[in-house]
């Protein structure tokens, strides 16, 4: 058994193991040692592309296999580029590609009434139909591409004119006018408008040591777009409208060593890939721009209709979202040795997927966003959630201080390709699982029309941290029990119930405090 972890039981002055030694993997540490990005990119030979070059131009003139060097400073990319067959888009100079332009030309705009602003036409694009799901779901303005940076500052969209204020923007479509709450003047304002930066024109494509911002990316698009076999690695994939990286029928493609933050929507997206890699990559503070936190595509990772490969060894940190979520019809699917910690909703969800392994994770302090349709009940989640799912193995994960502990959902989700969606054959095992407080808990739910059948979900060889022996930690359609009468349900009965708390450490140690 393949574990990632230590834990620690304070006893008197003693410390005593209860879990298992690191293995040679790990979750990656949060203590700022856990390095990606372009410093890791090695030193470049190629054709060299220029700042005041047209990018899109040159690679497309040049053959397949070519290699093209980045040159330090800012690149304005105009048009998306699509690298042919075995070709290499790198810089080891600290190139920056950003899909913004400037917007200049402003005065003041200074309505009876309304807040002092600044204006400028001219720049926008026509209005176009909204997609994707806002977690406003009033003004629903999320799906808005056009992001507005003033000195690279991220500004928040408003919906109206009488909402500009300081470090916000307004963007009338019909007017042609985008609004600024701060003075522009002596400032670079920018506004994100080419939509993609990189997307396929050829497979086993090479991108390494760029930092890829600013593009006007759809709802579900990625800034970066990897096709079949693509190594994508050591880039900083930042401040992008919808999603950073997303792997579109993109077999065998690895993404890997990246620092993938505040994208508007999410870090990285799969659709449709056959042994895809995510790996070791920094996927960090995204969904920026307002989309929904609790049930749509935002957050960290999330991956859809792909079978086999593995998302491992990533740190996934402080996202407005799911932090790993892999939804619907995804089949042997790996998730092990990342580190989850801090995001708004699940840490993990697998959910309408088969043959998965979920294991050696550390998963912390997640599900706490207080957003729409967020909630603390088993239904809305917790640090692992296992929704209508078959054949999934939850093991050897440390599930520490989340809204919930592990989530086994059964809900009522039609059929697909593999007939009906149902809930059969999960199994939990050696995990460490602390729930303290309010209502957490671990166990089933289902709908009334989904009810699990006996033996379709098992649970042993577990250790709980808990705050009382006598709380009621567990539940089993809508009953609630003790770890006592959790055990009688036949559920645990060889697990370990032990009083504590948990502390974990920023590199993945979890230590038990014994209760005070």
């Amino acid at each position: 058994m393949k574990t990632a972890f230590l834990a620690v039981v304070v006893v008197g002055t003693s410390l005593v193991a209860v879990g298992p030694l690191p293995a040679n993997s790990a979750p990656p540490p949060r203590d700022g040692t856990f390095r990606t990005g372009p410093a890791l990119a090695p030193a470049c030979t190629g054709v060299p592309i220029g700042t005041t070059d047209d990018a899109a131009a040159i690679v497309d003139e040049a053959p397949a296999g070519t290699t093209f060097c980045f040159s330090a400073g800012l690149h304005r990319i105009s048009a998306p580029i699509h690298p042919k067959a075995n070709q290499v888009l790198a810089s080891d100079r600290g190139a920056v590609l950003t899909g913004s332009v400037r917007l200049t030309r402003w005065s003041p705009s200074n309505s009876t009434g309304l807040s002092r602003a600044w204006v400028t036409t001219g720049a926008l694009p026509p209005a176009y139909p909204q997609t994707g799901q806002c977690e406003d779901n009033q003004a629903n303005i999320c799906y808005l591409r056009e992001q507005v940076f003033r000195d690279g500052d991220h500004l928040t969209r408003v919906a109206s004119r009488d909402k500009v204020a300081s470090g916000t923007f307004y963007a009338d479509y019909a007017a042609n006018a985008v609004y600024l709450g701060d003075s522009p003047y002596g400032h670079t304002i920018e506004m994100s408008s080419t939509p993609t930066a990189i997307e396929p024109g050829g497979n086993n494509v090479i991108v390494r040591g760029l930092t890829i911002e600013h593009f006007a990316t759809p709802p579900q698009g990625g800034a970066i777009v990897l096709g079949l076999g693509w190594h994508v690695y050591a880039n900083d994939i930042r401040w992008n409208h919808a999603v950073g990286a997303m792997l579109i029928n993109a077999d065998n493609a690895v993404l890997e060593q990246n620092r993938i933050h505040d994208n508007g929507q999410l870090g990285v997206g799969q659709y449709s890939t056959l042994k895809g890699t995510i790996s070791a990559n920094d996927v960090s503070g995204n969904n920026t721009d307002g989309f929904w936190i609790a049930d749509w595509e935002s957050g960290g990772i999330k991956t859809t209709w792909s079978s086999g490969g593995s998302v491992s060894g990533n740190l996934i940190a402080d996202n407005l979202g799911i932090g790993l979520w892999s939804d619907a019809y995804d089949d042997s699917r790996t998730f092990a040795d990342n580190q989850i910690v801090d995001n708004a909703a699940d840490g993990i969800r697998y959910e309408i997927g088969r043959n998965g392994v979920i294991e050696d994770n550390v998963v912390s302090g997640n599900g706490f966003g207080t957003g729409r349709g967020s909630g603390t009940s088993l239904w809305d989640g917790g640090g692992i959630n296992v929704n209508t799912s078959s054949n999934v193995q939850v093991r050897d994960n440390v599930v520490a201080n989340n809204v919930n502990g592990i989530a086994i959902q059964s809900r009522t989700r039609g059929s697909g390709p593999w007939g009906p969606n149902v809930l059969r054959d999960i199994v939990v095992s050696g995990n460490q699982v602390t729930m303290r407080g309010g209502t957490a808990a671990t166990g089933m739910v289902q709908n009334s029309g989904a009810a699990i059948p006996a033996g379709e979900v098992t649970m042993n060889d577990n250790s709980y941290i808990l705050d009382s022996l006598s709380a009621e930690r567990f539940q089993k359609a809508g009953q609630w029990y003790t770890a006592k009468q959790w055990q009688s349900t036949g559920q645990d009965t060889s697990s370990l119930f032990t009083l504590g708390k948990a502390v974990l450490d920023p590199t993945g140690i979890l230590t038990i405090l014994p209760e005070s």
